[in-house]
């Protein structure tokens, strides 16, 4: 038979692109990468058409389909689906038969495959509907530095010190960008740390921090970026002789399907495109919305309401008080309340990772408000910054943000049951009763329910998210489903939308419903929900989501006026009740003048564990140093020694005699050596 009458074609259908091969025997003929911009099957359509003006069909003998779009293309064509952990396998052990370990990065996955001397698959693992560790990561970080993604891989091998970034989620990501912007970094320093957070990243989660059998296979459309695939080799510990990069590195998933197909003698059926142009004229013509989003019966009642901050007519002209500072990952919120929990005066500011110059910047504009008719009896901290704050300013009490929020929420209403709360990185659920915490969740090392996925969209679709955001979601009556999804991977999904016709205000009311499903479903869980809710936080602000929150759990939610500063609120009732159940007249507290204070910097890396904290070091002229950058609380907790002796680490004592040498080697076993797992040296 003619070669160009035996055609074998394979399809890889990504949550990006579209990557296309065809077989004349064992040569490739065609190899292309395509992105498909949102709409996979138009895109897989026209591509069939365009291969199937140059060859005629009689001319095909197979075609054989992968990826997360690749279903529904087989259904629709008569062509063989294959799994892409088995093409991926197949095709590394057919073109690259000494690897051992393959790892395959796309647009919105990430995988890795372990592979047998006998070409069978020994172990895999993948990445979790989150952008950490994928393409899509690098293309957003690219987009935010003003990059093009090859450009930004050029850039990124300049640097020789690249600095530690987060490398989970690509909003977190950005707040360390915007750090270390802020601190004149330079650019290609900071696409560098990407890079390797991104190889960290993939090394701890899919390979399990475990060394990986070489040679290593780098496959899937990021293998292009040389910035990255030098990470992944500094990382990995791996020689360049071991490192293999496939000529069709974006293409390996389409060969294996074709391969696959083969050996099962498979995807002959192929019918064409014309099931797939039926497919599209079906989703456009049926489409799937949401109902509009509305309130509650008096929702006026509800939102937004109590007293704005100001000092009472009759207040004394030195007005006992105290202060509640809260400093988040966002945002830095600041307040003074009288003896009767009334809002003296607040102030809310972005955090822009320089915490301190924040809390300096807050009690400033306290001061200029209302400073100096304020006795400070007692000052609380809160938020994941609220050690380092609390050594600064001389905090009288240090407490978590959930105690805060709840202490908060309780003194505007006793019988709230249940908190919503939504801030810019993080998100909290507390559910109360009779005002004590008996339950709580937080989100992970994902901003998909917090109130950066509505920035960053709002961003991406040119809308500003204060005001315009919710005045368009609220008019609009067929939101679209978007579903749970990372920050990231919505945007393929929005723009998907927009290309089938769906009009701004749709998109940004079904972001509302969006969030509100990301929050429920991955923080709340399977948690309780009460009757008298309360929606804290700065995204609290937004009336669409609140209206999302009160659609979708059927219950009214109640948006307090201080609802962007509650934490703090409650670190000032928290401080309040612990200076007089102590019975302390004189608070800790260092004064107002702190603002004009010179202090400086100085950074570490801490190497008690694997994670390699930055630590930064903060020094002011005759105070102990203070420190904040670290993952746990080894730096901000302080421990009193009752004498000067030096105590020894006994735990590092008994980890240096488990790994160390015998004195004497040990005699010579019939049954052999015996190895004992460490988790076992208890």
């Amino acid at each position: 038979m003619d070669a160009q009458q035996d055609l074998s074609i394979g399809l890889d259908i990504g949550s990006i692109s579209v990557n296309v091969v065809v077989l004349s025997g064992d040569q490739i003929v065609l190899d292309e990468y395509i992105r498909h911009n949102g709409r996979p099957v138009e895109k897989t359509a026209a591509v069939l058409a365009r291969i199937l003006e140059q060859y005629p069909q009689s001319a095909v003998r197979r075609v054989a389909v992968t990826g997360s779009g690749g279903k529904i293309v087989a259904r629709r064509t008569g062509a063989a689906f294959v799994n892409e952990v088995a093409a991926a396998a197949r095709a590394a052990g057919k073109l690259y038969p000494r690897a051992r370990t393959v790892i395959d990065i796309g647009g919105e996955d990430s995988k890795l495959v372990l592979v047998s001397a006998e070409g069978s698959i020994r172990d895999f693992s993948m990445n979790a509907n989150c952008a950490a560790g994928t393409g899509s990561f690098l293309d957003e970080q690219a987009g935010r530095l003003g990059y093009t993604i090859e450009q930004f891989a050029e850039e990124g091998l300049k640097s020789e010190m690249p600095p530690r970034v987060a490398g989970r989620c690509s909003v977190f990501a950005k707040s360390d960008m915007i750090h270390l912007q802020q601190i004149a970094t330079p650019d290609y320093d900071i696409i560098a740390g990407l890079a390797y957070a991104m190889a960290r990243n993939f090394k701890s989660s899919l390979g399990r921090g475990d060394d990986l059998s070489t040679p290593i296979l780098f496959q899937g459309g990021v293998a292009a970026n040389r910035c990255l695939v030098r990470a992944f080799k500094d990382v990995l510990g791996v020689p360049d002789e071991q490192f293999i990069i496939p000529e069709h590195y974006t293409s390996m998933g389409a060969i294996g399907a074709v391969l696959v197909a083969a050996e099962l003698d498979q995807g002959t059926d192929f019918e064409g495109v014309d099931g797939l142009l039926d497919y599209i004229s079906e989703v456009r013509s049926t489409g799937r919305t949401l109902e509009a989003l509305g309130f509650h019966p008096g929702a006026e009642s509800r939102h937004h309401v109590g007293e704005p901050e100001g000092v009472p007519a009759d207040a004394p002209q030195k007005i006992p008080a105290y202060l509640g500072i809260d400093v988040g990952s966002v945002s830095t919120n600041v307040v003074a309340l009288d003896e009767s929990g009334v809002c003296l005066v607040k102030s809310y500011l972005p955090t822009a990772g320089r915490p301190i110059e924040a809390v300096r910047e807050g009690l400033s504009e306290v001061w200029e408000r209302v400073g100096p008719r304020l006795d400070v009896r007692g000052v609380g901290t809160t938020g994941s910054g609220r050690y380092l704050t609390g050594d600064l300013v001389g905090a009288d009490t240090v407490r978590n943000e959930i105690t805060a929020q709840a202490r908060g929420a309780a003194a505007l209403d006793p019988e709230v049951d249940t908190i919503f709360e939504i801030g810019g990185q993080d998100s909290k659920f507390i559910s109360l009763e009779d005002g004590v915490v008996v339950d709580f969740a937080m989100n992970y090392v994902c901003a998909a329910g917090t109130g950066s996925f509505l920035e960053e969209q709002a961003e991406k679709l040119e809308i500003n998210i204060k005001g315009e955001f919710a005045e368009l979601a609220l008019q609009c009556e067929h939101p679209v489903r978007l579903g749970e999804r990372c920050t990231v991977f919505m945007q393929s999904d929005l723009l998907s939308h927009q290309q089938n016709g769906a009009a701004v205000p749709e998109l940004v009311s079904g972001l509302a419903y969006s969030i509100v499903q990301n929050y429920l479903n991955r923080v709340v869980g399977h948690r309780r929900i009460g009757s008298k809710i309360f929606f804290q936080g700065g995204t609290a602000a937004n009336r669409a989501v609140v209206a999302a929150f009160e659609k979708i759990t059927g219950r009214p939610v109640t948006v307090p006026r201080h609802h962007d500063v509650t934490g703090a609120i409650g670190a000032a009732l928290l401080a309040q009740e612990h200076m007089e159940s102590e019975g302390l007249a004189e608070s800790t507290f260092r004064g107002f003048q702190l603002a004009e204070r010179e202090y400086r910097v100085e950074t570490f890396e801490c190497h008690g564990c694997p994670n390699n904290c930055e630590i930064r070091k903060v020094i002011m002229e005759g105070e102990a140093p203070l420190f904040y950058g670290s993952r746990c609380d080894k730096y901000n907790l302080k421990t009193k020694k009752n004498d000067e002796r030096e105590l020894p680490n006994l735990f590092e004592m008994r980890a240096k005699l488990l790994e160390a040498d015998y004195c004497t080697p040990p005699k010579k076993m019939a049954r052999g050596k015996i190895g004992m797992p460490r988790a076992l040296f208890q």
